[in-house]
């Protein structure tokens, strides 16, 4: 079988002019006689590859000169944990903005170290809070969640700091770093393969840290280390470097962002259209990554599935808590996927309706 057009929601699709150079240098990097996948993270052709890497990030996202880039392991899952041990060390309360699954996930966690408060929850739409004042250690918020399809339109207006669960959508559309405190993303969506967690960091933020945190979850120990306190995920850092190029190459985040708005408003243009296919997700709040949608029955779903990877679109089934179908059309999701699955629906569409 050639190449399909993959929606998975992660580990995600990844752009093949990557995984062909990956291809390229795996057995003799730069002439060294090495595999990338051998060399030492002390090496100075890896040095390379992390400096590079922190640098095209930093243009990618124009990262202030406060903030420090953190590539680090255990993916999000572990920041649920790191960042309240980090900073909820003040007032030992955190603000939350609940939009789903992963937001609830973190909620579970940050509650061992300090005291909860969740603002507002919604799963089909993004609660509108604006010049939000509070006495707590931050406020936290997954900006695009990747089983409910929602997207944060807007950031909110805080004393506080913001920390983001970025996960699912950074690279993917301008943000403005200096919005907040704390960014952190796992890589498997548009950074590149599973193994590596991006954090960005405010300055400040690091001399919060109480004495008793264990080292190796201390914030400052990575900055002090520029990621090297320990052996780092050298080929995802790799991988992600050769990622951030092809970015550049594409234009830069505004010009991808272009294409994911063209690619999400085909698909949300025949869902709205449609009399048989729906998505749940109020317009103003829908993500431009991760969209779900539905048939009239669970049966139905089933079949559409099944057709689809028939056709060579895989990875569709909705997530197990929800159902349905979800298609994630990450920066290296082709255009011409997102026109294949739309015919594949209004194919589907006209045998039942």
């Amino acid at each position: 079988m050639g190449r399909v057009y993959n929606f998975s929601a992660g580990p995600s699709i990844l752009p093949l002019e990557v995984l062909q150079q990956a291809k390229d240098e795996l057995l003799n990097y730069k002439s060294s006689g090495m595999s990338v996948l051998e060399l030492s993270h002390r090496s100075r052709l890896f040095m390379e590859i992390i400096e590079e890497s922190e640098i095209m990030l930093r243009n990618l996202l124009q990262i202030p000169t406060n903030y420090h880039v953190l590539f680090l392991q255990g993916g999000a899952t572990l920041q649920f944990s790191m960042v309240p041990l980090n900073l909820a060390v003040q007032s030992r309360k955190i603000d939350f903005i609940d939009t789903g699954i992963w937001s609830k996930k973190a909620i579970a966690e940050a509650e061992k170290f300090a005291k909860i408060h969740v603002v507002a929850s919604s799963t089909t739409e993004i609660p509108k809070i604006e010049n939000w004042h509070s006495d707590a250690d931050y406020l936290h918020i997954t900006t695009n969640n990747t089983i409910e399809g929602t997207r944060f339109p807007a950031i909110p207006k805080t004393n506080i700091p913001i920390v983001a669960d970025m996960s699912s959508h950074i690279l993917s559309e301008k943000i403005d770093v200096s919005q907040f405190g704390v960014i952190y993303a796992g890589a498997q969506k548009n950074i590149g393969p599973a193994g590596l967690t991006v954090v960005i960091i405010r300055e400040d933020l690091l001399h919060r840290t109480p004495e008793n945190c264990p080292t190796y979850l201390h914030y400052n120990t990575h900055a002090k280390h520029r990621s090297l306190y320990n052996t780092p995920p050298t080929f995802s850092i790799y991988m992600a470097k050769l990622v951030f190029q092809w970015l550049i190459d594409q234009g830069g985040i505004s010009e991808i962002e272009k294409k994911n708005k063209e690619k999400a408003a085909i698909l949300y243009h025949f869902l709205d259209e449609s009399n048989f296919f729906f998505n749940p997700v109020e317009k103003e709040d829908r993500s431009l990554m991760n969209i779900p949608f539905s048939t009239v029955s669970d049966e139905r779903n089933e079949q559409f599935i099944s057709e689809c990877l028939e056709k060579g679109l895989t990875n569709l089934k909705g997530h197990r808590t929800v159902g349905g179908m979800r298609a994630s059309l990450y920066n290296a999701m082709h255009i011409e996927g997102v026109y294949e699955l739309v015919n594949c629906m209004k194919e589907f569409e006209k045998k039942y309706v």
